[in-house]
């Protein structure tokens, strides 16, 4: 057996890595997998660099900026896999909620300039994620501008709701089952779902390092063909009660079962409908709103990242080998 290290963040769509894992999809292909349930995006990328994770759930926009800005051959990612698309969304305090009702919300921002009041400040779970570009999308359309009018700040994800319900952040856009668990506790009122603002919009992926793809390429393809196959029994109704109470347990999400069962009704995809896979079309998307949002300098060559990063012929070719 081949002994492997993967980490997770504990969200919903971290779900591949434990299906694989608790069902033997795993142990089928010869691995070994230890998961490790890590705090921060931050950790996870840095644990990927330097070798203490051999691959990751991860956010597909990190693996982009974290090459990009490589200083050691290490640091560079590639995505062979994509592990889900939509499940997050956006929450605001029960205060905020209640006054956009009675206003929009670039009244509301003038009107706290206006009265010397501090600006509302959103959470974000990494600079580079979809979250982030979903917030500031949803904020400009309300007149909003996302870098002057507003304080986005980095959470991470299982921090989001202690966040909100201390007033300490005014809003936050994360991934499942965060949303659910804000509302049901009280402490926030979702107002728009990623689903709704950027339809399928590609979300995690599975991280790993360039050089550990081109030096491991045997064990890369045995953790994809694990990974399909967790990806369609997640996307299987007939499993969801079984889904639902793997991901509550403490060691994984650890978050209330009925929270986790929203996120996933209806909303976050795996594997179906050709989920898994990490397109050059979804890298060109990302780059482009790092572009918009002025992470990215204009006269990069898109098309050359996203051939380079999000690779779809390595998770074919795992798939079309026999296991």
């Amino acid at each position: 057996m081949t002994a492997l290290t993967l980490g997770f963040i504990p969200l919903t769509d971290c779900a591949p890595l434990l299906v694989a894992r608790e069902r033997g999809f795993f142990a089928a292909e010869g691995l070994n997998v230890t998961l490790s349930r890590e705090a921060s995006w931050a950790t996870i990328r840095d644990k990927v660099i330097f070798g203490a994770l051999d691959g990751a759930h991860m956010l597909g926009p990190m693996t982009i900026a974290a090459t990009l800005a490589a200083d050691r051959p290490s640091a560079a990612m590639i995505a062979p896999m994509a592990l889900n698309r939509n499940g997050a969304g956006i929450t605001v305090s029960l205060a905020l909620a209640a006054a956009m009702r009675g206003g929009g919300l670039a009244d509301i921002v003038a009107a706290r300039r206006s009265g010397g009041e501090p600006p509302l400040t959103f959470g974000v779970v990494f600079p580079f994620s979809i979250h982030n570009y979903a917030l500031r999308g949803w904020l400009a359309a309300t007149g909003v501008d996302p870098d002057r009018d507003v304080i986005i700040a980095v959470v991470p994800p299982p921090r989001m709701v202690e966040q909100l319900a201390n007033g300490r952040i005014d809003g936050f856009c994360v991934g499942a089952p965060w949303n659910a668990v804000a509302v049901a506790a009280g402490a926030g009122e979702m107002l728009a779902s990623t689903s709704d603002l950027l339809p399928g919009a590609p979300d995690k992926v599975l991280g790993v390092s360039e050089i550990w793809a081109s030096r491991e390429p045997e064990s890369l393809g045995a953790v994809l063909r694990a990974l399909s196959r967790a990806g369609f029994w997640a996307d299987d109704p007939d499993n969801r009660v079984e889904l639902v109470e793997l991901l509550a347990r403490p060691d994984a999400v650890g978050a209330p079962a009925a929270a986790i069962a929203r996120g996933l009704d209806g909303e976050i995809i795996f594997q179906n409908d050709g989920a898994s896979t990490p397109s050059q079309a979804d890298a060109l998307w990302i780059l482009s709103q790092m572009q918009h949002w002025g992470q990215l300098d204009p006269g990069v060559d898109r098309s050359a990242i996203a051939a380079r990063i999000y690779r779809p012929d390595l998770l074919e070719k795992a798939l079309s080998a026999t296991a």
